[in-house]
């Protein structure tokens, strides 16, 4: 909430009480966010991070390690074992690894309720099953009125080959013309009745 927000809602009669509370510590537990190890990141403050791609080659260290634990087991199939300060990977002492798989960094459009990568990790591209279609609402925040709508967005074309493509107009003629067969065909039955 801005400082402007919270001093309108200061002045609303029922507001009782409005306390400031921006998070710098961890979070720790099974809602601690990924890698769930011992951080100073929180949802709010997170990374810096390298998502992988498929033939990259990163350092692997045990500070790193937890961010590429599961990939290189879970989702590429590997032996993963740690001896101390030593990674050895299908029984090979490492110190790099090279990613076989391009992975995503998938982030949910509801920042504070969203399950996503902050708190799972990284995404396989073949785990990845649906694409988006179209952009069907799209709002800015900072926006007031019908200023908070960005129209040139609505019901746009997302991905594929070219320009987006709104189909906006489309839609308002198709429900233009609903609402108006509807009017007639109720102004038909009140004449008939």
């Amino acid at each position: 909430m801005t400082e402007e927000s919270a001093a309108r809602l200061k002045n609303n009669p029922i507001t009782k009480n409005i306390v400031r509370n921006v998070s710098h510590k961890p979070e720790l537990g099974p809602q601690g966010v990924f890698p769930q190890n011992a951080t100073t990141w929180n949802r709010d403050n997170y990374g810096p991070i390298y998502i992988p791609q498929q033939g990259k080659v990163t350092p692997l260290n045990i500070e790193n390690l937890p961010f590429y634990k599961r990939l290189i087991t879970e989702y590429e199939g590997h032996d993963l074992k740690v001896n101390g300060s030593e990674i050895s990977i299908d029984g090979k002492v490492v110190n790099s690894y090279t990613f076989g798989k391009n992975y995503y960094w998938m982030m949910g459009d509801n920042r504070h309720n969203s399950e996503d990568s902050r708190y799972w990790g990284f995404v396989p591209d073949n785990h990845i099953v649906g694409k988006p279609v179209f952009i069907w609402l799209s709002t800015n925040a900072n926006g007031k009125g019908f200023n908070k709508i960005r129209w040139e967005r609505m019901f746009t074309t997302v991905g594929g080959d070219g320009e987006p493509y709104s189909y906006f107009k489309f839609f308002l003629i198709a429900l233009a013309a609903y609402f108006g067969i509807s009017f007639f065909l109720n102004k038909r039955k009140e004449n008939a009745a």
